[in-house]
């Protein structure tokens, strides 16, 4: 038998053999300088041969003692400096600098720079003893860059019974850390990376820390999990010395890839801060991901999009910082420059601190890496200039064009973090239209040209709106590169690689799979606890008034959920199961968040949690509570309440810190911290709100992050139920497609369907374009004016529908539909197409100039449109009482993600449709339904059953979300699914009936078709649980009256005895009395007591419930424009493009303004976030936070002097 074969030798040998035929040198041990851990030979040879002028002089001055004193002075600067830093830079030895390597060239230009790379010398060397204190000791393989050793390696072989496990172990205890060739001090190591193999498994680390020492894997991964695929007759590991250690890449790695990570820390409770320094070696997925997107580059130039599925855990922002300082010195096949610069953006309002620290941390010459962290000014003067990487929010780019004429052409790569947030809207179109000017003018040419017929008849307007077309499309001059690990189908669409079968997919992924099962994250499905509510209610009152069923379904539910002694239950089981399972984990550190359904009930379960731990003398357990603005509620006593003042004082901005103490254990949150918030000590989520999809997986991938000790979490769910969260995930546990694209074609037929209501007509879109596309130069304060004259008749159109004949409705409404349901579906497809075409226009080259010009009316004109009737609303009070409430636990373990199922992402859906009249009940009848729903024991008759279900769909947030922004078919998709789930959960009593559903097919479908529809037109009447309860606005005849007298055009002398009365949209459209050509387009009322007038004030009316505490809904008030000083804590007219209020339906609001300061870089103060917040009876409104604002973005157009009614 022979012998040998499969030992670890062998193994050794065959690695050996596989360098040495591609490009490495064997030496022995016996070279080995023990002391300097240095290769003398190889590293004197180098220098000679590549620098002998240099070398010729140094030996003229040191003679035979040149080697010796060159040593001697290299160990020491190397012992200072590192072999990264002196590898790449040389060091400086008796006046002349010596050069250590020579890499890769970008270029093909320089020739003698190729050869000087081509005479690097990379030796190996088998069981090196590498220890002078024990010379006994060897590693199986190192490996030296002229002479200097960057790898190290201990070998491992299973058929003798050994793994890669044993060769960490051997690390770790029998490697000691002192060695000269392991030796770590602040700024330097010596040898760079350590790796511990065996034929299935690579693992690595940069530092030796005894038993401390971490590895991180170093493994391709295998079906989207962790560990390598099969290769063949060849190793699973192969990859290691045949394509890592390979003398191109690992030349590649220590020139470009390595990095020095120097993160500065401060202890919460101590304040002490410290420094911490990590050598940072790309892991597998890291490197691949980069020189494939680098190859893709060289080979395909500019105008390509990639998408990057990265899970958290992935180590993002490196993987980011690396890739944009490559493609900024990419050359292509032609030897130039593939792209001119780089743009890193993020969707955060605020620059990402750490992913701009990181790309600046990276080696770079000084100025090649722009942080724009001021204004959209700083960004123009960054494109306009000579900065390759730029790192900027994707906001400012909205603002900049009034800061720069034209770029030059150029190409740019842009690498977009986060993708699925804001990369298929009109922020992304600005980004485009700025960048690709030179590309979308030579399109605009070429299309001119091909259609030089009908362009012949074309005004102005038209061909500016087909270069606003064009420029929505793919551009030739720009790459995205979009990093997200959970896409959106917009995403897939937008940055997707098309696979055989036409769908869309990532071109490079990293997996949740591989994340949870490489020890990156924790799988937080792994103890995942639901509890289900059960509650009676009774009325209280003899009356028995009738109500919408659906809308009267949800404030019930919303009243029971804050309801004292609801309240006071979840706390007890929160506190308790906190204290026992929770608390004592992390040696007592652990913490755990509460996640609410809104401000208000964060409020309550704040008093509460205090309350609890205080009546029952609990120490080591304190909260904090996370929400925006300010908030009164009539049944709390006492005065508003704010984050700040709830947590005695603590800022916003130090709330991270402080929950990072050993003070406090639980935060209470309500939309906030639910995305980007990385705290590893967090071990606990308690869950209190509705969550679905991304949202789920965002929300619960807070308790992910791993830290020392944390090895589970624990989810405790009372609103979710368990196949929908396994859903949400299994959609990102391996890989992600869609389930079909959009079919261009829609955009034409919805295009017909909104013309056939007949509410303008094709000259007022064009009277419309030419003022819309005007040139920046030829813009005039009169076009905000003549804007909204083309769009005024489309509006009283509008409101004529179903009142007058002639105007088609949606097919799918019933003949006896009443005017506002003609008006709703009316405003549904005209939302519709605007959402389409947005998307779409991204994805095809749509060049068709009346599409882009109908979508800028359109989208102007649903601004303009009057607020849909929201009917009556109802609050329960007296009425209703709690007559039992018991919350128990459903089910306990663990939800198992599924290997081999790739997630499938539906496509968005045309929002909005019509309102059907929703189904009135007796409040007795309501209350029975839910009842019967809520109950322990359930009915016998189906009927009663499916009452009940469709009552709990019909209270369902997210159903009503999904009713109100689909039409019944796009609607029906997801509801399928939520009724088989309902109807699951109650099967135990209803066996019978429940079986027999399940088992028939037709009988399954017949009966969710009858649901479909009854559930529909209960959802549509009522508006959405979260909405504003009395932000209506007031019916006609309702409003107060104007208590000032109005002028007649022969008295008024304007700004002398009177001021103008003005429609708040066109005082926050950019009103200023010079604009005041002709004083009979406006109305003059006489100036309020008190007051001179002057061309600063005008009077205006406030419509809406958000400042009511102030301003009552419909009070005509005194404003005073473009107030001076200060604005803090005043209430202003406040205009940004993002804004969207609840009351005025526009980009602008009346708010009491808040602003926080910080001193900028230059020394200068500038403001860190503004809150505009509402003062109202009605808690659901929220307040307005603006962060990371540029220069100009939000405009103070007037302060308010007085309340005149």
């Amino acid at each position: 038998m022979t012998t040998g074969k499969h030992d670890e030798t062998t193994f050794e040998a065959l690695i050996e053999a596989h360098l040495l035929a591609h490009g490495y040198e064997h030496d022995t041990p016996d070279s080995y300088d023990l002391d300097a851990a240095l290769l003398p030979r190889p590293l004197l040879d180098f220098l000679r041969d590549t620098q002998p002028q240099t070398w010729s002089k140094l030996q003229s001055t040191l003679g035979a003692q040149l080697e010796s004193r060159l040593l001697t002075a290299l160990n020491q600067a190397l012992d200072k400096q590192g072999s990264l830093q002196l590898l790449r830079h040389g060091f400086d030895f008796y006046g002349k600098q010596l050069r250590l390597a020579y890499f890769e060239p970008g270029s093909q230009k320089n020739p003698a720079a190729w050869k000087l790379f081509e005479q690097n010398r990379l030796t190996l060397i088998r069981q090196l003893r590498y220890d002078p204190k024990a010379p006994g000791r060897e590693l199986d393989l190192a490996l030296f860059l002229n002479g200097i050793p960057i790898v190290t390696a201990e070998l491992k072989n299973p058929l003798t019974g050994q793994h890669a496990s044993h060769a960490k172990a051997q690390y770790r205890k029998d490697r000691d850390p002192k060695a000269p060739i392991f030796r770590w001090t602040k700024h330097a190591t010596r040898a760079l990376v350590h790796f511990a193999v065996d034929p299935d498994e690579c693992w690595m680390t940069t530092q030796l820390k005894g038993k401390s020492t971490f590895f991180l894997p170093f493994n391709k991964g295998h079906a989207h999990g962790a560990g390598n695929p099969p290769a063949g007759d060849k190793h699973r590991s192969h990859y290691l010395w045949e394509q890592v250690w390979e003398r191109r890449s690992l030349l590649e790695l220590v020139a470009r890839f390595l990095h020095l990570q120097i993160e500065k820390e401060e202890d919460p409770d101590s304040g002490k801060k410290t420094e911490k320094r990590t050598l940072i070696f790309p892991r597998y997925h890291q490197l691949d991901c980069v020189r494939r997107l680098l190859e893709a580059s060289k080979a395909n130039g500019a105008g390509h999009n990639y998408l990057i599925q990265h899970s958290a855990g992935s180590g993002k922002s490196n993987s980011i910082a690396w890739l944009a300082h490559r493609l900024a010195n990419l050359h292509g096949k032609d030897d130039r420059p593939v792209y001119d610069a780089v743009i890193v953006l993020t969707d955060r309002r605020v620059l990402d601190q750490q992913l701009q620290d990181t790309i600046f941390q990276f080696e770079h010459q000084q100025g090649l890496v722009q942080k724009i962290d001021q204004s959209s000014q700083q960004l123009a003067e960054a494109l306009a200039g000579g900065a390759r990487i730029i790192i900027s929010t994707i906001h400012k780019f909205g603002f900049i064009q009034q800061h720069i004429d034209a770029l030059p052409e150029r190409r740019y790569a842009v690498i977009v973090d986060e993708a699925h947030s804001s990369q298929s809207g009109e922020m992304a179109v600005n980004v485009k239209e700025m960048l690709s000017g030179h590309a979308v003018d030579a399109k605009l040419a070429a299309e001119l040209e091909s259609e030089q017929e009908s362009a012949k008849e074309w005004q102005p307007a038209d061909q500016l709106a087909l270069r606003a077309a064009l420029a929505r499309g793919p551009q030739p001059n720009l790459s995205f590169f979009a990093f997200t690990a959970t896409p959106k189908h917009k995403t897939l669409e937008l940055f997707g690689h098309k696979d055989e079968s036409g769908k869309p997919r990532p071109f490079h992924l990293y997996s949740m799979k591989q994340a949870i099962e490489e020890g990156f994250i924790l799988d937080v499905l792994k103890g995942y606890t639901t509890y289900e509510r059960y509650f009676a209610l009774s009325k209280e009152i003899e009356a028995d008034p009738e109500l919408e069923k659906g809308r009267a379904a949800a404030a019930l539910k919303r009243w029971v959920d804050l309801h004292p002694t609801n309240v006071a239950q979840k706390t007890e089981l929160i506190v308790e199961h906190f204290r026992s399972c929770v608390k004592p984990l992390l040696g007592g550190r652990a913490k755990g968040m509460l996640v609410t359904a809104s401000r208000l009930q964060a409020v309550h379960y704040k008093l509460a949690f205090d309350r609890y731990i205080r009546e029952k003398g609990y120490r080591g357990i304190h909260t904090l509570v996370a929400f925006s603005g300010e908030l009164r509620d009539d049944s709390l006593p006492g005065e508003s309440y704010t984050e700040s003042r709830m947590n005695n004082g603590i800022s916003e901005t130090q709330l991270p810190r402080h929950f990072a103490s050993k003070a406090y254990q639980l935060l209470l949150v309500a939309n906030k911290y639910q995305t980007g918030f990385d705290q590893p000590l967090l071990c606990a989520m308690y869950v209190d709100k509705r969550l679905d999809g991304i949202q789920a997986v965002q929300t619960l991938s807070r308790l992910n992050r791993k830290c020392a000790g944390k090895e589970h979490s624990f989810v405790l769910d009372f609103v979710n139920d368990r196949e929908s969260i396994l859903a949400s995930f299994q959609d990102y546990f391996e890989t992600t497609t869609i389930d079909e694209s959009i079919d261009p074609q829609r955009l034409y037929e919805l295009k017909g369907e909104i013309e056939g209501f007949q509410l303008w007509t094709g000259s007022e879109v064009d009277q419309f374009a030419k003022v819309f596309f005007a040139l920046l130069p030829e813009q005039k304060l009169e076009d905000h004016a003549r804007l909204n004259a083309c769009l005024d008749p489309a509006v009283d159109r509008f409101k004529a529908i179903g009142e007058e004949a002639g105007h088609r409705i949606a097919a799918e409404l019933p003949a006896d539909a009443t005017a506002e349901e003609k008006r709703e579906a009316c405003r549904g497809r005209l939302r519709a197409y605007c959402n389409i075409y947005s998307y779409l226009a991204q994805i095809v080259p749509f060049s068709d100039h009346r599409l882009e010009k109908l979508h800028a009316f359109v989208r102007m004109l649903l601004t303009k449109l009057p607020a849909p009737d929201a009917g009556d609303h109802w609050k329960p009070g007296d009425e209703v009482a709690l007559q039992s409430l018991l919350i128990e636990k459903q089910s306990e373990g663990e939800l198992a993600l599924v290997s081999g199922e790739e997630g499938e992402l539906r496509g968005p859906s045309e929002t909005g449709t019509a309102r059907v009249d929703a189904p009135h009940e007796k409040l007795s009848t309501i209350i029975e339904l839910l009842n019967e729903r809520f109950g322990t024991d359930f009915p016998d008759h189906c009927n009663k059953l499916l009452e009940g279900i469709s009552d709990s769909l019909i209270a369902d947030e997210d159903m009503q979300e999904k009713a109100r922004n689909n039409d019944i078919q796009n609607f029906g998709i997801p509801f399928g699914k939520s009724f088989t789930n309902e109807l699951a959960e109650h099967h135990s009593g209803n066996e019978d009936f429940v079986n027999k559903v399940f088992e028939d097919e037709q009988l399954r479908k017949a009966l969710v078709e009858e649901m479909l529809q009854r559930v529909y037109e209960g959802i549509r009447g009522a508006p959405a649980a979260t909405q504003a309860v009395g932000n209506a606005p007031l019916q006609p005849g309702t409003l107060p009256t104007l208590p000032l007298r109005r002028l007649s055009l022969s008295e008024a002398r304007p700004y002398q005895n009177c001021v103008p009365a003005l429609d708040l949209k066109v005082a926050a459209g950019g009103f200023s009395p010079a604009q005041i050509s002709d004083p009979s387009i406006y109305e003059w009322v006489e100036v309020p007591d008190g007051f001179q007038a002057s061309e600063e004030l005008f009077v205006a009316q406030v419509i809406g419930e958000s400042m009511n505490r102030v301003i009552p809904n419909g009070a005509w008030c005194l404003f005073r424009l473009q107030p001076s000083g200060s604005r803090q804590n005043k209430i202003v007219l406040a205009q940004h493009q993002d804004l969207s209020d609840p009351d005025l339906g526009g980009s602008y609001t009346v708010k009491r303004y808040r602003s926080e300061k910080v001193v900028s870089n230059d020394g200068s103060w500038q403001h860190s976030k503004v809150t505009l917040l509402p003062e109202s009876k009605d808690a659901s409104f929220e307040p307005i936070v603006l962060e990371g604002l540029a220069e100009g973005e939000l405009r103070i157009v007037a302060e308010l002097l007085r309340v005149l009614n």
